[in-house]
């Protein structure tokens, strides 16, 4: 599975990228997980129009009624997420973002990428 990396201002909520990033895939997931920072009807449509079930909690302050979701699945994949940002953590370069061009930050996020995937093999 290839990777995919896309950066925009540190200013901006990533879930603003979101459907930039799902779009430019090669292939296409069945589910998407994310945390309920990305439960607006948008990133909900936009992902069930391209084939995609959303598997996304409620934000309780969006005031909607709960969708179903497979909390089990939420909860496995989210631990699997947080763990790696915590790996990445570990390079203060890419944490901090020294880099001014988007194509070296870039570079430095798949080179750290591959050095969690050799060491810890969670990104099979």
């Amino acid at each position: 599975m290839p990777l995919r990396i896309v950066v925009g201002p540190g200013n901006e909520h990533d879930s603003k990228r979101l459907l930039e990033l799902v779009e430019g895939l090669d292939w296409r997931p069945e589910q998407l997980y994310a945390d309920a920072a990305y439960d607006t009807e948008p990133i909900r449509r936009s992902l069930e129009s391209i084939g995609i079930e959303p598997n996304i909690p409620v934000n309780p302050r969006n005031g909607r009624k709960p969708r179903p979701y497979s909390i089990e699945l939420y909860k496995k994949m989210r631990s699997a997420v947080e763990r790696f940002f915590g790996w990445l953590k570990s390079f203060r370069r890419i944490i901090i973002r020294y880099e001014r061009l988007a194509s070296t930050y870039k570079a430095l996020v798949t080179i750290a990428s591959i050095i969690i995937h050799l060491r810890y093999g969670i990104l099979r």
